[in-house]
Parts: structure tokens; C-alpha cells; sequence
């Protein structure tokens, strides 16, 4: 059963809505996932990015239940428009909360209760909290188990669910489970963040420890009336952003000023580490997830969740393998050969390359951070860059010239614009482009080309129904993203944005 998320006159306690968490870096997953295209939006194990998958994840939720008709997605403001992007090429109309700045999950997912309560509280629902960049294997055994967990939520209960653990990973929070409640749920007696080998080997062998698996099942009211007992501050920042904040169709935007005084925090750390304590707002339980889930942590993870050859080898893309044994290789733009590797991960991107052995992979967040040092583009961007408009491809660069694939869809156009350092030649490859260059305005099409002097404002656009393919060739003293003078944009960017065209 479906219902419209911002109607009042559905019944509370039956109403379900799926709040996905987008935010985060994902920079274990490097040179796939990047800052500014993190591992929930790439097809790390599918032709689905780990979004989509986690957006349909309620579809043929059981009937007596009433679930959202769309999805919360909350996220950051610079992979808003892929993600809608994303969700509406899956057939889903999703309601965005972008975040004005990064403060972690706690402050997410209260923006999340808040929008959904209303001022009045008069909207009260279910909150299935789940993270966009997770894999799961069984949606059946997920659903059975937010069920379960949603039956404890109508109490006004805080639920997670736990993953009995396989064998000690020291990349995972536990939860250790309390006193058994009859229906397969257990008390929550305490969380405990991730641990050295020795003590997962000892929670393993305990069994009483269960992975965390971040996914969280509450009403709306439970936990905002828990987080103002515990974190008053953040309670009232976000509160607050969330009554002067402004829809946007489908996107609403809390006030920035408001969000800024809400201190960054994690759910665990805000609320549910205080689960099972003598000072806990509320009971919490943990119900047992037995679903093939996996957060994708690492590579090692990623080779873990996916179908291997006789040898233990995960290839895709253009691999050739010769005597490899648990090798994972993800060739993107070449032909990848391994020969006699044991133990290795090896990702090929268009401007990068990772050889790792898998029992070293977690080191791969300190090396992103290196590179990030450096002042690279590599830590942060792909060579391929996303914008509401489209995307550009860097093909080629040497010393005062660049080389780009621009790619326009169809109605869409860039901010009109100037540069200080650079003059550009633009060659339609593909469909009708409208330029505007200084007063003028003209078309080109197929094989025709023009120039757009240094300092001249200038604009493309596609008007026709297909999308729109040009080369660039930028020639300048300095060819940075951050030479760009906006004077008109579509998208809300301002002059003063340093962002790409």
C-alpha cells in the first residue's frame, strides 16, 4: 500500500517511510569512487549503482503495511542533481533533503524526522534508516526483518538491526545483545565501536556480538524526543533549519545558517550508544539481519560479495587472468592482465590504477589522503565530471592546451560565462548546439565549429532532442576549473562559484 509522504490523514503507526542516507566519501573504494562521485552512486557490483539498489530495497513491502510513495533521500548538495538524476532513470520520483554542510548521520536523519513530522508533529511515521552505498542479497530476509523491527518501532522503540557475524572484521561496529524478547529480538545491552583482531575473534567466539549494520527502524517522534533529551543542541539546529528551510518541487533545502550550529555526530554516537545504560532515552532493541549484507567497506568486501570463477577470481571488464587465485580485478577503459597474482586487488580507471594485496586495503583511506595532500585531482574528481548540464571528459592536456568531450542534454545549457586565461574551440561531434558568444547567438550543427576569444562571455546550449556532443580545446597561460566568471546560470550557481562551466 502506498501513500503520499506529506499526508496527514494516513494512521501513524502503519505508515513506513525509507530514509536513505547519501552522504559520505567512500574513499576505501578509491580510484572507483571519488569526493565528488562516491561509491553510492558507481555500479561497484551491478549494472545498478549501490543508490538505486538501496532505493528499491521497500518495493513489495507486505500490504498491511502503508509505505511512502517516494523514497528521503538525504544528501549533500554537490551530488543532489546526479542523484535525482539517478533515481528518476530507475522510475523513482524521490524527495531530496540536501544538506547546506556535512555533519554526519545524527543530524541527517533528523532532518529526515523533522520534514516528515511537521512542525505540529500532526505527521508522525516509521523511519526505515538505511545507507545508500550497502549491498544486500536477500531483500525477502531484509524486509522479514524491518518488519519485526517495525512492530517494536509502533512501541516507541528504537530497532537496528544486527548481522551475526561470519568471522572477526575489525571494519565493523558490534552491538552486544541483551536479554531475548520472544520474536527473535533481543535488548540492546551495548554498542561497541570497531575493535582490534584479537577482541572481534573474542566477540565472534562470544556470540553474543553482532555486526552493526547501520540500518535503523524508529518512529519519527521516538527519535526526536530522544535526541532532545541527549543532544538539545543539535535537536534545535536542526529543528530550526528544518522550519525556515524551502521546497524546491521535490527538493527541499533546510536554512544553512540554522544547520550550521547542529554539532557533527553519528547516530551510534549521538543516541544508541546510550542504548541499554541506565540514562537511555528509550528502549532500544536489535533484531537479527540474515540477508548477505555487506557495508562494501573495502575491496576486499566488494570480492567478497560477488560471484567468484573456480579459482577464487572476480574479473570485470576486459581482464585476462593466467594462473590468478583470489584475485578481484575492475578494468574500466583497458585490457588488464594478471598473471600468477594471489591476493590482489587491481582497479583500472581512465586517470587512474590501484595494485593492492587484499589484506591491506583498509590503508587505502590513508593513501586517498596523501594524494589528497598533494593537492591531486585524483583524490576528488574522476577525469569524467557530472554537472546538472551533463558531464565533460579531460581527453588530452600538455602545456597551454586541454582537450574536452562535452556532452549536453537535450533542453539543457551551461552558465553564461567568461574566462580570464583562456580562449576555447568548440567542434560539434553530435546533434545542434545554440552558442552565444558575446551579442551574438547562432546555431551550428555536425562538423561545424567557432571560436570563443579570451575574455568574450559565451554560452552553449542544446536545443534539439538529442544529447549534444562537442570537442573543446582550451589554449591559455592557465586552463583551471576555477577560471570561470558566472553571469547567468540555470542551476543557481553564482558568479562567485568556483565550480567547473
Amino acid at each position: 500500500m502506498k501513500f503520499d509522504l506529506r499526508d496527514p490523514a494516513c494512521q501513524p503507526c502503519r505508515r513506513l517511510v525509507p530514509v536513505v542516507l547519501a552522504g559520505g566519501s567512500g574513499t576505501r573504494l578509491w580510484p572507483m569512487s571519488r569526493e565528488h562521485y562516491p561509491k553510492q552512486l558507481i555500479d561497484v557490483i551491478g549494472s545498478d549503482s549501490l543508490l538505486q539498489a538501496t532505493v528499491r530495497r521497500m518495493d513489495g513491502f507486505p500490504d498491511d503495511w502503508e509505505v511512502a510513495d517516494a523514497p528521503l533521500v538525504v544528501c549533500g548538495d554537490e551530488h543532489g542533481f546526479i542523484i535525482d538524476e539517478q533515481l528518476r532513470a530507475s522510475g523513482v520520483t524521490p524527495h531530496l533533503i540536501v544538506e547546506p554542510a556535512r555533519r554526519d548521520t545524527a543530524p541527517a536523519l533528523t532532518l529526515a524526522a523533522a520534514f516528515t513530522c511537521g512542525p505540529e508533529k500532526n505527521n508522525d511515521a516509521i523511519l526505515v534508516v538505511m545507507p545508500a552505498d550497502h549491498a544486500i542479497a536477500d531483500v525477502k530476509a531484509l524486509q522479514r526483518a524491518v518488519e519485526l523491527a517495525a512492530r517494536h518501532a509502533q512501541r516507541g522503540e528504537i530497532a537496528t538491526l544486527g548481522v551475526p557475524p561470519t568471522r572477526p572484521d575489525t571494519g565493523f561496529g558490534y552491538v552486544r545483545v541483551g536479554e531475548p524478547l520472544g520474536d527473535g529480538a533481543h535488548l540492546i545491552e551495548r554498542f561497541v565501536e570497531k575493535p582490534p583482531a584479537e577482541l572481534a575473534a573474542q566477540y565472534v567466539a562470544n556470540g553474543a556480538y553482532w555486526w552493526n549494520s547501520g540500518i535503523f527502524v524508529m518512529r519519527a517522534s521516538t527519535w526526536l524526543d530522544a535526541l532532545r533529551r541527549i543532544r538539545p543542541e543539535m535537536h534545535a539546529a536542526c529543528l530550526a533549519a528544518v522550519a525556515e528551510g524551502a521546497m524546491h518541487g521535490t527538493r527541499f533545502d533546510p536554512a544553512a545558517k540554522e544547520f550550521a550550529r547542529a554539532p557533527a555526530d553519528s547516530i551510534d554516537y549521538a543516541v544508541m550508544e546510550r542504548m541499554g545504560g541506565p540514562d537511555a532515552p528509550c528502549t532500544g532493541v536489535v533484531v537479527p539481519l540474515d540477508a548477505g549484507w555487506s557495508d562494501l567497506g573495502s575491496w576486499d568486501a566488494v570480492w567478497d560479495a560477488l560471484n567468484k570463477d573456480a579459482d577464487g577470481n572476480v574479473a570485470r571488464g576486459r581482464v585476462v587472468l593466467d594462473g590468478a587465485m583470489s584475485t578481484f580485478v575492475h578494468a574500466e577503459t583497458r585490457l588488464v592482465a594478471c598473471v600468477g597474482t594471489t591476493n590482489v586487488v587491481v582497479v583500472e580507471t581512465p586517470d587512474a590504477v590501484l595494485v593492492a594485496d587484499r589484506s591491506n586495503v583498509q590503508r587505502i583511506k590513508g593513501l586517498v589522503a596523501r594524494i589528497k595532500a598533494e593537492h591531486a585531482p585524483e583524490a576528488e574528481t574522476h577525469r569524467k565530471v557530472r554537472r546538472p548540464w551533463g558531464f565533460y571528459d579531460s581527453i588530452d592536456h600538455g602545456d597551454r592546451f586541454q582537450v574536452k568531450r562535452i556532452v549536453v542534454a537535450p533542453g539543457a545549457r551551461l552558465s553564461l560565462q567568461m574566462h580570464h586565461h583562456r580562449a576555447e574551440h568548440w567542434v560539434v561531434v553530435r546533434g545542434t548546439a545554440l552558442v552565444t558568444r558575446g551579442d551574438e547567438e547562432f546555431l551550428l550543427s555536425e562538423n561545424q565549429s567557432t571560436f570563443i576569444p579570451l575574455g568574450v562571455r559565451h554560452r552553449l546550449g542544446n536545443p534539439g532532442k538529442v544529447p549534444l556532443e562537442i570537442i573543446e580545446v582550451q589554449s591559455g597561460a592557465y586552463l583551471g576549473e576555477d577560471d570561470i566568471v558566472r553571469f547567468e546560470d540555470n542551476y543557481g550557481r553564482c558568479a562567485s562559484d568556483r565550480a567547473a562551466p
